[in-house]
């Protein structure tokens, strides 16, 4: 398995996450996620990055039948196991974060936990959260035409949507 991640950085990561305000982006975005597992029929969903599991949380009053909800975030003690495939796979507000040299091996296992269909969103600027060594959280701040090509070669495209912040895509696994 490819590294996903530093210690430095997961480190770095887990005290972000003490901050309350810190890894809950996609409760914006839940209305959108249920609206799509409506659609595609999954009773599941692997939230990639899951950061507090707030989505799943809202899931949770929005839909009738909310999916079956696997975490995974390194940051997060108990979500950091490998995470297996799953119909359904959110990563919300968390490719930016990646750090550089490790984005194609994320996007890579991405590509392996996507059974069937994904939900991805990008921040393309900088976040207002800064690391503990004095850089931006969001590491990578590019526009979308640089953020696709990476998405093309790994998913078949269904929706591109752009954002105030960013964007967010609908995406297929790739057919052999």
């Amino acid at each position: 398995m490819s590294t996903l991640i530093t210690e430095e950085y997961r480190q770095m990561q887990a005290t972000l996450h003490e901050n309350p305000n810190y890894g809950v982006a996609s409760v914006e975005y839940a209305p959108v996620v249920a609206e799509l597992l409506k659609q595609i029929g999954s009773a599941e969903l692997l939230d990639y990055g899951a950061g507090k599991g707030r989505l799943g949380e809202t899931l949770k009053t929005l839909m009738p039948t909310p999916p079956q909800i696997r975490h995974y975030d390194p940051a997060r003690p108990e979500w950091a196991a490998t995470p297996q495939p799953a119909l359904f796979v959110t990563c919300i507000d968390v490719l930016e974060h990646i750090e550089p040299e490790l984005l194609d091996n994320v996007l890579d296992d991405l590509r392996r936990v996507t059974a069937s269909a994904g939900f991805f969103t990008v921040h393309t600027g900088p976040a207002v959260k800064v690391l503990a060594d004095g850089r931006n959280a969001h590491l990578i701040q590019q526009p979308p035409a640089w953020w696709l090509p990476k998405f093309l070669s790994r998913f078949d495209l269904v929706v591109f949507q752009r954002m105030p912040q960013g964007f967010w895509v609908a995406v297929e696994a790739k057919r052999q």
